[in-house]
């Protein structure tokens, strides 16, 4: 890793900022798909997860919260730090943080595929390739009627449409996809195919930066 993760935090500390209005849009979202989930446990994996931010504090309050077994995975340490401390202070005993590479596929195994899937802050630091290698590992990660939020930056050039192809090639429907106009990219994607096998050792993506 090149860039400070743990510094890139500090813009959410600016209501007004791209980075808190992305966010605010991902916890809605993800509330949205807590509330459309079938009754019963549910499953959740968080790819390059951060300090939690995106899933922790929706956990926390929404009334499925605790029917969520969760993973996160971050690389950076002080992030994962942060993240666990936000889970015992919420009091969720089934969400997991990982130190580790949200990039390989085994991180994953014993939990895919979920219900509901993040991949947030990650089609905007990795090559195309690699995007949209990652949306077809997203059948594979995500069950049947599953949810994949995801996030890319709309500035030119804008991939947001072509990744809204591939996840449509992936045997996805679109849920919601943020404007140009809204100044931050938030997609939402359901499974509408069985889900894939998940190919074991595979990394899917590896940061350009």
């Amino acid at each position: 890793m090149t860039k400070n993760w743990y510094a890139w935090h500090d813009d959410y500390g600016d209501p007004d900022s791209p980075l808190s209005r992305r966010l605010a849009e991902v916890r809605r979202r993800v509330a949205d798909a807590l509330d459309q989930a079938p009754p019963g446990p549910l499953r959740a994996i968080s790819l390059c997860a951060g300090q939690g931010r995106d899933l922790i504090p929706v956990l926390a309050e929404h009334p499925r919260g605790s029917d969520v077994t969760a993973r996160l995975v971050e690389l950076d340490a002080r992030n994962t730090e942060v993240a666990r401390s936000a889970v015992a202070s919420a009091g969720l005993p089934t969400v997991e943080v990982v130190l580790g590479d949200a990039a390989r596929t085994d991180a994953y195994a014993d939990l895919a595929p979920a219900d509901l899937v993040l991949v947030c802050g990650v089609f905007g630091n990795i090559p195309e390739a690699d995007i949209r290698a990652t949306v077809g590992h997203c059948a594979a990660l995500c069950v049947t009627g599953g949810t994949v939020v995801w996030t890319r930056h709309r500035r030119d050039p804008d991939l947001v449409p072509t990744i809204c192809d591939w996840f449509a090639a992936a045997g996805f429907e679109q849920v919601a996809v943020s404007e140009p106009a809204d100044g931050t990219g938030v997609g939402v994607h359901r499974l509408r195919t069985a889900p894939r096998p998940l190919p074991a050792g595979v990394t899917m993506f590896a940061f350009d930066r």
